[in-house]
């Protein structure tokens, strides 16, 4: 099995916000997270898949292709939106990087092709926070 990964990139805000609790409980656990007019983020998302290269291009899966499905089903749905406010996938959660991390999973994997399995996420925030998925 030969794993590879596709790269991509998206801009977004959130906040870190808990409705259940005052102004003053969301402060104190998020910071300056929890400011009331949003922050922002350059995202870097990798995306790690899984197979057999396929013995007549070599290829796991093309990924000209990958990028294509992550774009339609993640990228097109974050990418200068308000992941709060604007992401179907993200509707009553709590807008963290790790809620964010298995909202794309449950997003992307179902679109993938039989060949190949999605392996791993990685999400970046900052250049210093990331996470990684691995799924259920």
């Amino acid at each position: 099995m030969v794993h590879i990964t596709r790269i991509e990139h998206f801009n977004a805000a959130h906040k870190l916000f808990n409705p259940s609790w005052s102004k003053e409980e969301n402060e104190a656990v998020f910071g300056r997270c929890a400011n009331e007019n949003w922050h922002g983020h350059n995202f870097e998302l990798h995306v790690t898949i899984v197979g057999n290269p396929n013995p007549d291009t070599g290829f796991v899966f093309d990924v000209k292709k990958l990028s294509v499905i992550i774009n339609k089903y993640v990228i097109d749905k974050l990418d200068h939106k308000n992941l709060n406010l604007d992401v179907d996938f993200m509707q009553g959660k709590l807008c963290s990087i790790e809620n964010l991390i298995i909202g794309i999973w449950n997003q992307l994997a179902p679109q993938l092709p039989a060949e190949t399995t999605l392996y791993a996420l990685k999400l970046y925030e900052t250049p210093r926070i990331y996470v990684e998925y691995f799924g259920k």
